[in-house]
Order: structure tokens, then sequence, then C-alpha cells
């Protein structure tokens, strides 16, 4: 289930983009879901553990992925922190639900995602309350972004 914190949360990793470099596994980049993510975030196809091929920058390092396929990549593979999940564009938050289909996830937000018009399931950490459509979310979370 999808855990948010809505405001500012002093544990929570801010800057995904640094902590991301310098902590990733080569292995979490073969991974079918992470393809999966990179193509659809990124337009990009994983060539190996070190290789990524870019429409805009050909060969490049995985280190030069965007800021939202660094920080699903560490919410679906880094358990031990807790990650700002604002430095995602809207079109990450599907991956973000996808992957906690089947973990608990908890992730923090400093602005209002857009999780889409169908039915989920998110409990809000502010509050304690679980809400599933973004109706819900947005009356739920206003006060706290």
């Amino acid at each position: 289930m999808l855990n948010v914190y809505f405001g500012d949360m002093p544990d929570a990793i801010y800057n995904t983009n640094i902590y991301f470099n310098n902590t990733y596994k080569d292995s979490w980049i073969v991974k079918p879901l992470s393809k999966d993510m990179i193509k659809a975030v990124d337009q990009s196809d994983v060539i190996d553990e070190k290789t990524i091929l870019s429409p805009v920058f050909g060969n490049m390092s995985p280190k030069k992925l965007s800021g939202g396929v660094k920080t699903l990549l560490l919410i679906a593979y880094d358990h031990t922190k807790i990650f700002n999940a604002s430095t995602c564009g809207d079109n990450c938050a599907p991956w973000i639900l996808k992957i906690a289909e089947n973990k608990k996830v908890v992730i923090n937000l400093r602005h209002l995602m857009d999780f889409g018009k169908s039915e989920f399931k998110i409990r809000v950490l502010n509050t304690g309350k679980i809400v599933k459509n973004m109706g819900d979310l947005v009356a739920e979370a206003g006060e706290f972004v």
C-alpha cells in the first residue's frame, strides 16, 4: 500500500538525484520493472547495467536518467529510506502505485501529485486516513501542501 506524508519531512531524502548517483546498484537497472519505467518515463532503452540508449543523449550512464526515474528506482529498490517523490512528474504516479501494489511504500510529497482518475488506495500519514480517489486525496492533503 502507498503511504504518503505531505509537507516537510526532515528524515526524507530530498535530493534524490545526488543520493541515487552515489548509492544505486547496477543490478537495479536491468530488472524488468526498471526497464519498463525507464522506457515509459524517459523513452530510453536499457542496453546493460551501465548503458542506457536515450533518443536525446545516445548511449549514457544510468546517472544521466531523469530525476523522476531515479526516484522511482530508489522507491522500488532502496527500502532503507523515505524519498521525496516531488522530484517526480505526474507521469511517475502510476509507477509509484504499481511499486506499492505488493509492498508497503512510504514517500514524501511536497506537492499534490495527480494519481489519475482511476480508484487507488493511499494512506495519508499526516492524518492516518485512507483515500481512494483524487477528490478525497485533495480534500485530505490540501492543508499540508
